[in-house]
């Protein structure tokens, strides 16, 4: 049987995580002129899961999510993630990033976030990149994996991802009529 065409688009979205104003405005800047309109953005959640990022970026770390105008179809991701890369690399201050900026995708069932890391979990894309399977969505929820990170395991970001989805919704609704 030959595979179909048709295959859905999905809803860009990125996840970044700044600490300073600058920098996440000057991200938006250089996104936008990559992948076009914002059409969401959420509010600024404290990022204090972890430390990972604290030697690279310092304290008082920050995430906020962004959903782009322009549906995507699925197979652009790993392209998407290497130029979001390239901009990370743009606004490296003394060789650490001032953002780091996790690209995925959201569809009806699902979100998905680009990563350059292995894990048993993550499909591979190409050119090091994989596809990381972070929640699902089902009766309305957003509910993580064994392997999600711990700020998706805590439904922190659930409201967020909802509101997402229901401009994907409409998006899709305006697509087929």
């Amino acid at each position: 049987m030959e595979p179909k065409n048709n295959i859905p688009k999905v809803k860009l979205i990125a996840g970044i995580l700044f600490r300073e104003e600058k920098y996440l405005n000057e991200s938006w800047e250089l996104l936008i002129s990559e992948f076009g309109e914002i059409d969401f953005k959420s509010v600024r959640f404290k990022f204090d899961i972890t430390d990972y990022y604290t030697s690279e970026m310092g304290d008082d770390i920050y995430r906020i999510f962004i959903s782009f105008k322009d549906l995507i179809i699925p197979d652009l991701l790993a392209d998407i993630k290497s130029r979001t890369n390239k901009i990370e690399s743009e606004l490296l201050i003394s060789g650490n990033r001032t953002v780091n900026i996790d690209s995925g995708y959201l569809d009806y069932d699902k979100v998905v976030l680009a990563s350059g890391k292995y894990n048993g979990n993550k499909i591979y894309l190409k050119n090091g990149i994989w596809a990381d399977l972070a929640l699902h969505y089902k009766k309305g929820v957003y509910s993580p994996y064994p392997w999600s990170f711990p700020d998706f395991k805590k439904g922190k970001y659930n409201r967020v991802f909802l509101k997402i989805r229901e401009i994907y919704k409409k998006q899709m609704k305006n697509n087929c009529s």
